[in-house]
């Protein structure tokens, strides 16, 4: 059951809710996602204050948002399976394969689960419609595009982080951002969601650029590539393998950490309260010193980016591209297991 909140951000997404979505929603590998956080695992640990809100709850928002501005199946549909080749805890696992900065990695796998989905197999026999035609996102602009356009994927996770997980925002300021919406054709020729008042757009700059440092702080990174590095031990010992992390739910994950011997580190970990910093590389203890990936907006306005006709939103665009993540992030010995 979705909680209220849920269901009446989805109702602002798209007024007119597309019935013939849930035959989709409900298949078996779609409702694994439901078990994945899109915090990336950080709704576990008292390093963050967030609410719950899923993979499956972010795939169907994106359909929405596509529905809503396309009402085409084939498009609707490359959005709802967008993540459905996401691994328990997310990203985390981008940053265990190296992949903090792009965080794609795991997206090469949807064709082979749509494809190995009997279920979903069927349904796209039976509505005429190719696996090549929705198993790739990446071919409808309004669904997905390079940062920093405006797509549904990136729109739906900067309104719902900001509204559901932060709770730092309000559904009525949601809605008036999103009614505020429309497809444009941006300096390209190739159409993209954008903004026809300029006053909503740097608010939505504001609110992103917020976020943005959020998905990126030093605790953030901290704790993703903590995870990531458990993962990866227990990947060696043969404990975990990368099947078991499409197999199982995140809760199950955690079972198995809890029962290994990285459960002190896992436990320093979730009930940490902040990690330190420091300039200077810390000695004997184990630390992280890296980027990742920068999530920024600069939507359009009328054909053309906020960036060129708001100076505010620029400063707060350079200001959050500027920002610098050379420190070195550790938090006790209980995680020296790691090295």
């Amino acid at each position: 059951m979705k909680n209220k909140l849920i269901k009446d951000y989805y109702k602002v997404l798209s007024p007119e809710y597309p019935k013939w979505l849930d035959e989709y929603i409900n298949t078996k590998s779609m409702q694994k996602q439901k078990d994945i956080s899109v915090t990336c695992g950080k709704v576990y640990t008292k390093l963050f204050n967030l609410n719950n809100y899923s993979s499956l709850d972010h795939s169907i928002g994106v359909a929405l948002i596509i529905w809503n501005f396309t009402h085409d199946k084939k498009q609707t549909l490359s959005g709802l399976f967008h993540d459905i080749a996401t691994p328990a805890f997310k990203h985390c696992i981008d940053f265990l394969d190296g992949d903090y900065m792009k965080q794609e990695s795991t997206e090469e796998l949807t064709k082979t689960i749509i494809e190995q989905s009997s279920d979903i197999m069927s349904l796209l026999k039976r509505d005429n419609i190719k696996v090549e035609e929705v198993c790739d996102y990446h071919i409808y602009p309004i669904a997905d595009n390079d940062t920093p356009k405006l797509s549904a994927d990136r729109l739906e996770y900067s309104l719902s982080t900001d509204l559901i997980v932060f709770k730092t925002n309000t559904l009525e300021h949601i809605k008036e951002i999103y009614n505020d919406l429309e497809i444009q054709t941006n300096e390209n020729s190739i159409i993209e969601l954008g903004f026809k008042t300029n006053k909503i757009a740097r608010s939505f700059v504001k609110n992103t650029s917020r976020l943005s440092l959020c998905y990126r702080d030093e605790a953030t990174v901290f704790y993703m590539q903590a995870i990531a590095d458990i993962i990866k031990k227990l990947n060696k010992e043969k404990t975990i393998t990368r099947e078991d992390l499409y197999k199982y739910k995140e809760t199950e994950i955690i079972n198995i950490i809890k029962n290994s011997k990285y459960n002190k580190a896992f436990n320093a970990l979730i009930n940490a309260k902040k990690v330190n910093i420091s300039s200077i590389k810390p000695e004997n203890i184990y630390y992280v010193h890296h980027g990742a990936k920068i999530r920024y907006i600069n939507p359009l306005v009328n054909g053309k980016r906020v960036s060129q006709i708001s100076k505010l939103a620029k400063r707060m665009i350079n200001n959050n591209l500027s920002h610098e993540m050379n420190n070195y992030i550790y938090l006790n010995e209980e995680l020296n297991v790691l090295l």
